[in-house]
Formats: C-alpha cells, sequence, structure tokens
C-alpha cells in the first residue's frame, strides 16, 4: 500500500499550501474552524496507509485559540498555538476545510475533522466514511483536481454553510 504521510515542508508543499487557504474558511455550528480540533495535533497522530483507519482527531480548547483566515481556530495547547501562529499555512487544511473529494468533484462542501489524511506535508479533510473510500481510490488524481477546481472557481465562492452530517 502507498504511505502517504511525506512530511517535507519544502517550498512547494508551502506554496501548495498558501494557494489552498485564500477563500472563506468553513465553520460548522460551533463557531470555530475545524469544528474545534486542533489542526496541529493531527502532525503528531500516528499516520497509516490508504484504507485504514485513523487516529481520532484531538479537540482544541478555548483557552488556547488563535485567530486566522477570519475565524477563531481551537488548540490543545499553547505550544500547538504558537506553532500555528508561527505558520498557519503549514497547518491548516486544504480548501480552507472544506471536503476535499467535494472540491475534486467541482463544490465547497462541508468536512469532518475525524475523517483526515495528511500528504505531503498538507491535511485533507473528507465529508463522510463512504466519501473517504472514493477519495482514496486516487488521491493523488483527486488532489490535482481540487487544485485546479479550487484555484480556478471555488476559492472566491463563498463557504459551505451546510452541517457537517453524522457528526
Amino acid at each position: 500500500m502507498k504511505r502517504l504521510t511525506a512530511f517535507a515542508f519544502g517550498g512547494a508543499v508551502l506554496a501548495m499550501a498558501s494557494v489552498a487557504h485564500a477563500g472563506e474558511q468553513y465553520v460548522d455550528g460551533t463557531g470555530y474552524a475545524v469544528s474545534g480540533y486542533d489542526v496541529v495535533a493531527y502532525r503528531g497522530l500516528a499516520q497509516s496507509d490508504i484504507g485504514s483507519p485513523q487516529p481520532a482527531a484531538v479537540k482544541g480548547s478555548p483557552e488556547f485559540k488563535a485567530e486566522h483566515n477570519g475565524v477563531v481556530w481551537l488548540f490543545s495547547s499553547a505550544a500547538n498555538r504558537d506553532a500555528f501562529k508561527a505558520d498557519p499555512a503549514a497547518y491548516a487544511p486544504a480548501f480552507d476545510g472544506h471536503c476535499a473529494y467535494g472540491v475534486a468533484k467541482g463544490g465547497k462542501v462541508p468536512a469532518n475533522p475525524n475523517l483526515w489524511r495528511i500528504v505531503d506535508g498538507q491535511l485533507y479533510l473528507n465529508i463522510t466514511k463512504t466519501v473517504v473510500g472514493f477519495w482514496e481510490e486516487d488521491v493523488p488524481g483527486y488532489i490535482e483536481t481540487g487544485e485546479a477546481n479550487w484555484s480556478s472557481r471555488l476559492e472566491s465562492k463563498p463557504a459551505s454553510t451546510n452541517p457537517v452530517p453524522n457528526f
């Protein structure tokens, strides 16, 4: 199985990441980016192969918060908050927290913070377990298509206002 967890934060990855964060951030009913989960903590969780389950995401705390891209982000520690503040593009999810598969298919749809992958140093979220199955059939292809859709027509559209299903 292909392993998708390179932690190369070289110029190309950072350039790609910054492109994927310039639109309006998805915020669900919690009022926080990524439903209040700690985006820095994803880096510390055990990574796994495509098709295998991901470890549970880590909830942030209002005690450790930061503002970025017009919204509030929560973290599980001051160290994680400070790491995010030093380089938000390195940690914020692709496509402003919208579902990576949905963006590849041409729309801005919500994403579940418990359905995630880090691919080449970039955090990607998806909406449902079923969608994760589709996305994992061709992760590199969906990322490429998603980036093209994002930069050509989706980035400037308003963020999704739909809730995350089954969350």
